[in-house]
């Protein structure tokens, strides 16, 4: 599940112990000058974060999925995120904790795992 701008709102309302209106405004403000930034063509750093960017798509031929029929797809500008080392350690540092290396001479273990387990009969 994706959270929402109005999720997004709620926790910084919640964390500056500000109204939900002022956060929401401070959350547009944000987004704002993201938007502005980039339609200038330049890219927005935020150390420990990540990095914005617009990049240039050249035109190019396409093909209509209907009909099979080629489609000149015009040049256009797309925004790209690139994150962080840091963010991406803190990403995996948070979703899957690493168990410790095991001192232990690898083992038959007792029980079943599910998720590597073949059912009976195959």
């Amino acid at each position: 599940m994706a959270m929402t701008k109005a999720e997004l709102v709620e926790d910084v309302a919640r964390a500056a112990e500000l109204t939900k209106k002022d956060a929401e405004r401070l959350v547009e403000i944000v987004f704002e000058s993201i938007i502005e930034t980039l339609n200038q063509g330049e890219k927005i750093e935020l150390r420990g974060f990540g990095s914005f960017r617009v990049r240039e798509r050249g035109a190019r031929r396409g093909r209509n999925p209907k009909t099979g029929d080629p489609v000149n797809i015009p040049a256009k500008r797309v925004p790209y995120f690139k994150p962080g080392k840091e963010l991406k350690e803190l990403i995996n540092e948070e979703t899957a904790p690493a168990p410790a290396p095991s001192t232990e001479s690898p083992a038959v273990t007792s029980g079943s795992d599910e998720t590597n387990s073949t059912p009976p009969g195959f």
